[in-house]
């Protein structure tokens, strides 16, 4: 009998940030698009056939044969400028996204961004307005911390604690995970998926990559047509890498 086939993993973007600015220095990490840029970004998808779409939808999709021209859509950390600035734009252009949040910083700021700028993030009101908006709420963890460096009981309050803290105010348990920082190892995955996580996404996992540790693509300002396209194809080429060596 030949070898089952290893199935790819699906395209899914990583935004962080949607908020208007001029000047790099406001933007030191690299994780904020302005609105002008985001839909610039969501008309080259539809231009290409593409639809963005949250990565729950994307996944059952892809599992029931139908994930042709869906793309996942991210947005890490639930900063406040998601559902004014991104929300909208996803609205206008027929797309649903998944937000990962961090029920444990309700209201406050990226203080875990020593070089700022400090960016305010969702309130339990403004997430349960974007779930009631039909957008997936993922967990983030509580604290955005890196989890590989956490002892077993930190882990577990951060990964199973955000979950029930998200149920109690969505009054679904999330589906999804994201790694803080994209950081995962084998323990991290393993308890990620004990947790009852559908899936979780990462950044570039390696070895590790699969349904609990989904690689993304990060997308940023400079991110024009030209460079998504060179993105989208070196996504492409790195699943058909992974085939390979499986």
């Amino acid at each position: 009998m030949a070898p089952a086939r290893r199935t790819a993993s699906p395209w899914v973007l990583m935004y962080h940030s949607v908020a208007e600015f001029t000047d790099p220095a406001e933007d030191p990490y690299g994780i904020t698009v302005t609105p002008g840029t985001l839909e610039a970004q969501l008309q080259w998808l539809r231009s290409r056939g593409l639809r963005g779409v949250s990565v729950g939808e994307l996944l059952r999709a892809h599992a029931a044969g139908r994930g042709a021209g869906l793309v996942g859509l991210t947005f890490d950390d639930g900063y406040t400028d998601y559902l004014t600035r991104a929300l909208p734009l996803l609205r206008r252009h027929d797309c649903t996204s998944t937000l990962f949040v961090l029920p444990g910083r309700l209201g406050v700021d990226n203080a875990w961004d020593p070089l700022g700028p400090r960016k305010s993030l969702l309130t339990a009101e403004g997430i349960r307005e974007v779930a009631a908006a039909g957008q997936e709420i993922g967990s983030h963890g509580l604290l955005h911390q890196d989890l590989t460096a956490a002892a077993d009981d930190i882990l577990q309050q951060e990964l199973r604690g955000s979950r029930e803290l998200i149920r109690e105010l969505t009054g679904t348990l999330p589906e999804g995970f994201c790694y803080p920082y994209g950081h995962l190892d084998e323990r991290v995955v393993t308890a990620t998926r004990a947790a009852g996580y559908g899936y979780a996404c990462a950044i570039d996992p390696g070895r590790l990559a699969g349904p609990h540790a989904l690689p993304r693509t990060h997308v940023s300002q400079a991110d024009g047509a030209g460079r998504l396209r060179i993105k989208q194809l070196r996504h492409r080429m790195r699943e058909l890498r992974r085939a390979v060596h499986r």
